[in-house]
């Protein structure tokens, strides 16, 4: 009598240590904010983003276990040692409150030959330095805007760039650093933000051309032959008027400030097939020059003219149900377990076989 065969393994591995705040967030009566808010402020929590994936990973029919590194590696430890899984679904973004560190973790699953999704050590540590994935994306004819990378507020009175010009951190993820300040449209304001910037966030700063248009975000899933997922446009014509058509840090992040409320996405965005040509060519270029893997998000801007740059290519990105990444991907045909399961089965390719005696 055949035996039944068993589940493939998942850990969901992540590391998280404390609480964000949002909890609170349910206590907050909404008529204090002082404008009506169009979404719900009372958002997910971290916590409660992992389990989502967990059950969702559970509903695709995989045996799965979180594991919370706790910034205690040992952990990680026991994992590969003790009853390593068959992948693990590595949402780890830094050790030690150091985001320069999320390489590290990967770089250990790959000694151990565990596969794992998404982005390989070297991906991961080149999108962080901004700076440097734009010189990579240059290098390979793909557009970014021009930039100037600064390690001290100082910058020449000729520098080389056209105003408006946007300031932010180079190795910061998540939009940390960008605010209603961070686009300058003169060299006053330009080197006051800078003195602003430097003081909060370690170097390199970087300055780069504002290109004023539209912005949309493209995800791609897939290695030998990716796909692009439909692109999702930001609408930002219901920003008030003090507030830059960026997605700054309170945009993305905040569900008590006005922004956060008056940044809208559409997806499938609106426009022509020739430009949504340029914009899927140009983001899967981008992602292939990057060593992205398994799946990504590329940030996008098209000016008026419909020259497309890309300002970020950001690997492992997040993978709320509904939000950005996961709201193209619903559009695509995929349902939140479906795209799971896709992800974790390109990174099952990638199981070690052992040679043949």
């Amino acid at each position: 009598m055949a035996t039944a065969r068993a589940r493939t393994s998942v850990v969901v591995l992540y590391n998280s240590v404390g609480d964000e705040g949002y909890d609170e967030l349910r206590n907050v009566n909404p008529d204090t904010l002082g404008f009506t808010p169009e979404y719900d402020i009372a958002v997910s929590t971290v916590a409660e983003e992992y389990e989502a994936i967990i059950d969702g990973l559970r509903k695709a029919r995989y045996q799965v276990r979180g594991v919370n590194l706790a910034e205690d590696i040992k952990h990680l430890e026991r994992l590969v040692r003790r009853n390593p899984p068959d992948v693990v679904f590595n949402l780890v973004e830094g050790f030690h409150d150091d985001a320069d560190l999320e390489p590290a973790i990967a770089g250990f699953l790959d000694l151990y030959r565990i596969p794992y999704t998404g982005a390989p050590p070297i991906a991961l540590a080149n999108c962080r330095r901004k700076g440097l994935m734009k010189q990579l994306l240059l290098a390979n004819g793909v557009p970014t805007p021009k930039f100037l990378q600064l390690w001290t507020p100082k910058i020449a009175v000729r520098h080389g760039l056209h105003y408006p010009l946007i300031i932010k951190p180079a190795r910061e993820d998540a939009s940390a650093g960008v605010d209603e300040r961070s686009v300058v449209y003169d060299r006053a304001e330009l080197l006051a933000q800078l003195v602003r910037v430097f003081e909060e966030f370690d170097p390199p700063i970087l300055v780069e051309e504002f290109i004023e248009g539209r912005e949309f975000h493209v995800g791609i899933v897939g290695n030998d032959d990716p796909e692009v997922l439909p692109p999702l446009e930001y609408d930002f014509s219901e920003m008030p008027e003090d507030q830059p058509n960026v997605i700054s840090y309170a945009a993305k992040w905040d569900p008590l400030a006005e922004v956060f409320h008056r940044v809208a996405a559409h997806c499938p965005a609106d426009m022509t097939k020739r430009l949504e040509k340029k914009v899927r060519d140009v983001a899967l270029r981008a992602y292939r020059v990057s060593g992205c893997r398994d799946y990504a998000r590329l940030d996008l801007r098209v000016s008026a003219s419909n020259h497309v740059y890309v300002l970020e290519v950001n690997p492992n990105p997040d993978l709320t149900e509904g939000v950005s990444f996961m709201h193209s991907a619903e559009e695509a045909g995929y349902s939140f377990s479906k795209m799971l399961r896709t992800i974790v089965e390109l990174a099952r390719e990638r199981a070690y076989v052992p040679p043949t005696p």
